[in-house]
């Protein structure tokens, strides 16, 4: 199957169409009715009697021609509602009844990663759940408790009140974040949300037009010798360097557990190390924030 990256359209069609659901689907992979069906082993005739109108497959023939073309678990849904089916795939919130073990295991992790960030986040960057580093280290630049919820790692980064004029070389930092979220989308597709964050974020003052081209390359000389683009924040006169790791919930069977986070921060060379344990030593309270 051809996987390849290219612009996603807009947002999920939600026309509520089966075919139509379908065939987005099959065009956003950039693979034929052919394709499609040598991968699934579902006849090329029904996909297209699918397509057109013509007739409703089974709800396990729909879920393989789903599975086959990586369609997110809550678009899953949208699929079978669309052929009549009810849903299989919980959509229950992060922190309910049932997901009440990948809450502890996020929380052990974030509050295990002491004295350095790390933040959950939901599909669209809405800050989750933090450990008590992440607030305490961004208080160091700006008062977070003067920022109104829900709280979104994105805006805070391309707010010019925000941590944007603390951020080095932020034209760099801001093209790999715009690249990251076309990158790390679910299912590699930019549904209505994303797209609305998207067009929020380059609507702040003085992001260049050309960022909307979010395929162009996100480099500067400074990060070229390094396997990653470096975060960097100033204070007083130096730069401290981080970069992160993003872990997710392997195998979901629900979608808000798919559409999980987890964004750890960690510095980039010894003089980071050294000086962000010198900021926390005094006030480090290993604790879980919840948003």
């Amino acid at each position: 199957m051809n996987t390849s990256r290219r612009a996603p359209p807009p947002a999920t069609n939600d026309s509520g169409d089966l075919g139509d659901l379908l065939r987005y689907w099959r065009d956003l992979r950039g693979v034929s009715q052919l394709d499609l069906s040598l991968e699934a082993g579902v006849s090329q005739r029904q996909i297209s009697f699918i397509e057109s109108g013509r007739s409703v497959p089974g709800r396990d023939t729909l879920l393989t021609l789903a599975q086959t073309l990586d369609v997110p678990l809550r678009e899953r849904n949208a699929l079978l509602l669309a052929a009549g089916y009810a849903p299989v795939y919980s959509e229950a919130p992060w922190d309910a009844q049932e997901m009440q073990a990948v809450a502890r295991a996020l929380e052990r992790v974030v509050r295990q990663h002491e004295p350095f960030p790390a933040i959950v986040m939901d599909r669209h960057w809405n800050v989750l759940m933090t450990n008590d580093a992440a607030p305490r280290f961004f208080n160091r630049f700006i008062d977070m408790a003067a920022r109104k919820g829900p709280r979104n790692m994105l805006h805070l980064m391309f707010d010019p009140h925000g941590m944007r004029p603390f951020v080095d070389d932020w034209p760099t930092v801001a093209r790999s974040l715009l690249q990251r979220v076309h990158r790390e989308s679910i299912g590699r597709a930019i549904d209505a949300g994303t797209q609305r964050l998207l067009d929020a974020l380059l609507a702040w003052p003085d992001v260049p037009r050309d960022w909307r081209n979010w395929q162009a390359p996100a480099s500067s000389s400074s990060a070229a010798a390094m396997p990653f683009v470096p975060l960097g924040f100033r204070h007083e006169g130096t730069v401290l360097r981080y970069f992160s790791m993003v872990t997710t919930v392997g195998a979901p069977q629900n979608a808000s557990a798919q559409e999980l986070r987890l964004e750890c921060l960690f510095p980039a060379d010894d003089e980071t190390e050294t000086r962000h344990r010198e900021w926390l030593a005094d006030t480090i309270k290993p604790a879980t924030n919840q948003s």
